[in-house]
């Protein structure tokens, strides 16, 4: 099904509230400050939606997720996660997210017609000053450029902090996807258990890997350089497992090629395609890393999964109820998304600090904002992860603990940049 590119700039509705105080589950503090419709003014399509979820620490941050089956729902739990992630990792920033509908898959391969419609957007974008966008699944680091530039137009000016972050490293930004920095966050928990778990090691660990793309690969790479095996990964295309472990350097060679991972040559004891991808999830490991979309892990599989520990490269990938019956019922840890998957928005934070104080970004170019961006990254997520092993008592588990340090802080102004 093709999408035909809008004619005229993409527009925002803002959305009532439909809001009942009456009803017994009402929680004032979980309403979202505001969620919007993204349309063309001219055909009344609607292409997407944004939500601001909290500003209490600052502009909402978040990433433009694109993606065929992107709804209003998925766009606001995301945000909520971000306020989250933002707090606990004691940034200047609130939670927010936009998606936009896409069921043309060449808004995916061809860069100059995705170009344009993140132009489109970007006109929309400019109306939302509480709205800091950055890179998300079918997003990178050149959308964000092209939102950036668009702002630049409009405000005149060429150094600016209207246009999102995460921006190509010779424009000035923090790449997100290049620098692979959500992986090193993933790492730092990983490393960081081995202080905290009795008998756990990365070296001869086994590792699967749902979603071997921009966080999955470069975590795969992490985990196997302090001695962890590879033994399952997928993508779209194939889902591959060998318990004797799988070439992670074809694997790293072939998943940008047309057909992705079913292009692997070397042998592998089962192969799944795409309509039993989920499999996968299945299949023995000690560590498992779902980094691809929402709810991976549900009451559907939830007995099937057999690993120890749950490494969340994706935002929502199961839920709270899901994750207490792993940890009680099954002896199952999971790290909890928003506090190990930070380290994308840390980079984005260390980005737009970058434009607004010359006294830090004298001290970051004299470390590297390479290096400089790695090391808060792995420190933030490690001390984070220690605090909350403190926390843990009783039936509590990762993810109430998580939650609980990521509100204290939505109330306070300490930043760690």
């Amino acid at each position: 099904m093709k999408d035909t590119l809008p004619k005229n700039s993409l527009c925002v509705k803002l959305l009532s509230k439909s809001i009942d105080e009456g009803r017994f589950s009402y929680d004032g503090e979980a309403i979202q400050e505001a969620n919007y419709e993204v349309f063309d003014p001219e055909t009344k399509k609607v292409w997407g939606y944004v939500t601001i979820d909290n500003t209490q620490r600052g502009p909402g941050l978040g990433g433009i997720r694109m993606a065929s089956n992107m709804g209003r729902n998925e766009v606001n739990r995301l945000a909520r996660v971000m306020t989250l992630k933002n707090s606990a990792a004691c940034l200047p920033y609130g939670g927010g997210k936009s998606g936009l509908v896409i069921n043309d898959p060449a808004h995916f391969r061809d860069r100059n017609l995705r170009t344009g419609l993140i132009e489109k957007f970007a006109d929309a974008l400019f109306e939302l000053e509480n709205y800091v966008p950055a890179a998300d699944m079918g997003t990178d680091e050149q959308d964000i450029q092209a939102i950036y530039e668009h702002h630049s137009r409009k405000l005149g000016k060429k150094v600016h902090e209207r246009g999102g972050a995460g921006r190509p490293a010779e424009y000035g930004g923090i790449p997100i996807d290049e620098w692979e920095l959500t992986a090193h966050g993933l790492f730092a928990a990983a490393q960081t258990l081995e202080d905290l778990l009795d008998n756990f090691k990365l070296n001869n660990s086994k590792i699967i890997i749902q979603g071997f793309g921009n966080v999955g690969c470069p975590t795969a790479i992490k985990l196997n350089q302090q001695g962890a095996s590879i033994v399952g990964a997928s993508d779209i295309n194939a889902a591959l497992w060998n318990p004797e472990g799988l070439d992670l350097n074809e694997l790293v060679q072939i998943r940008k090629l047309s057909g992705g991972l079913s292009n692997y040559s070397k042998d592998v004891e089962k192969k799944f395609g795409p309509e039993k991808l989920n499999w996968l999830l299945e299949a023995p490991c000690d560590i498992l890393v779902p980094a691809a979309r929402p709810d991976a892990i549900t009451s559907k599989n939830i007995d099937r999964v057999d690993c120890h520990i749950i490494l969340q490269g994706a935002n929502t990938p199961s839920s709270k109820p899901v994750e207490y019956y792993l940890k009680h019922r099954r002896n199952i840890l999971s790290l909890t998304d928003f506090i190990v998957n930070a380290g994308g928005v840390i980079g984005c934070a260390v980005e737009r600090r970058l434009i607004q104080d010359e006294n830090y970004a004298k001290k970051v170019r004299l470390e590297g904002s390479r290096p400089y961006t790695e090391n808060l990254i792995f420190d933030t997520v490690s001390k984070n992860v220690q605090e909350i092993f403190n926390r843990i008592k009783g039936d509590y588990i990762f993810r109430d603990a998580a939650t609980d340090l990521a509100l204290e802080r939505l109330k306070t102004k300490e930043v760690w940049l």
